[in-house]
């Protein structure tokens, strides 16, 4: 039987300790990197493997890849580090706080012949892979718009406004289910619990053969939804991650015309079924499973070209409150 890839999670914090406890569920956690020695003794007394105060000890020890969960500031010069000295990573979201430096990033990977992939989790969210199978074999139709809605009251930041906080997520789903990324970004956004962080942002998104999209965030909303809702020709899919039932239902709605005269088509509405796996755990599989491949879903360059909508929202979120 064939040794399992070796992997080392760097950061032991709330999201990589997620990434700790499942690759030790699948059997792949070779290490664990955390500058703080508390919670690195604390984590290595619950998962008996090698640990590091630092990146430079644990590359020594040749693991197979690693996945950089530390906070976002740090993740372009842990994964830099990484991809220079030739290994593969797969780097939370958002992938760096700027184009330049995911752009960089995507190059080093390249010249090093490395895999590099990001942290979008919901490209492995199970009802999404089926939303896009769907879309792929017609079953909408023409795609005309999306939207994604991710609200809720909190967490709030204080050096983050909502769009970046929340959105990568939705950036990247929309991206994935168009199949291409957008070529035209309009955004705005308010602040009303401090003066330099925007609560509420609404962001439309303009792709290939006139097709739209728009994402509406914000941390201060009365209840949690995170609702994705997408159009076409011949139907509609609706997908609420935020409930208990996660169904993707298909709306076998449309207008047709006759004489010139728009006609609604209205059929039952059909539950789609769909296998329920984790998300993170099918992450991380697709990650190992292509260390010796090709990535192609959240590679990173998708990774770049989300930081780059969010780069851009931003920078007209701010234009218009000056």
């Amino acid at each position: 039987m064939d040794k399992k890839k070796q992997i080392c999670v760097i950061g032991g914090g709330k999201w990589g300790q997620n990434h700790i406890k499942t690759l030790r569920q699948m059997g792949n956690l070779g290490g664990i990197v955390e500058s703080n020695t508390q919670r690195l003794e604390e984590l290595l007394k619950q998962y008996p493997v090698k640990g590091f105060r630092d990146i430079d000890e644990a590359l020594a020890s040749g693991f197979d890849g690693y996945t950089v969960a530390a906070p976002a500031p740090l993740h372009y010069e842990l994964a830099k580090k990484l991809l220079e000295n030739g290994q593969n990573v797969l780097v939370e979201k958002p992938m760096t706080l700027s184009s330049e430096t995911s752009r960089d990033l995507v190059e080093i990977a390249e010249r090093n012949k490395v895999r590099l992939m990001v942290g979008h989790v919901l490209l492995f969210h199970p009802a999404i892979r089926k939303i896009k199978e769907q879309i792929d074999e017609g079953k909408i139709g023409k795609l005309y718009y999306l939207y994604s809605n991710r609200l809720n009251l909190g967490t709030v930041r204080t050096e983050e406004h909502v769009f970046w906080s929340f959105a990568p997520h939705d950036i990247s789903v929309l991206d994935y289910l168009v199949g291409h990324p957008a070529i035209q970004i309009e955004s705005k956004g308010t602040k009303f619990l401090q003066k330099n962080v925007c609560d509420y942002t609404m962001t439309q998104l303009t792709y290939p053969d006139n097709v739209h999209a728009h994402i509406f965030a914000s941390w201060l909303h009365p209840f949690k939804e995170q609702r994705l809702v997408i159009i076409g020709s011949k139907g509609m899919f609706t997908f609420e991650d935020s409930s208990t039932e996660k169904e993707i239902k298909f709306y076998d709605k449309h207008i047709e015309f006759e004489k010139d005269l728009p006609i609604k088509v209205e059929k039952p509405t059909e539950i789609i079924p769909y296998e329920k796996k984790q998300p993170l755990t099918e992450e991380l599989k697709y990650f190992i499973e292509n260390l010796d491949q090709r990535i192609e879903i959240a590679d990173g360059k998708s990774g770049w070209e989300v930081v780059k909508v969010l780069e851009k929202a931003q920078k007209l979120i701010d234009n218009s409150q000056s």
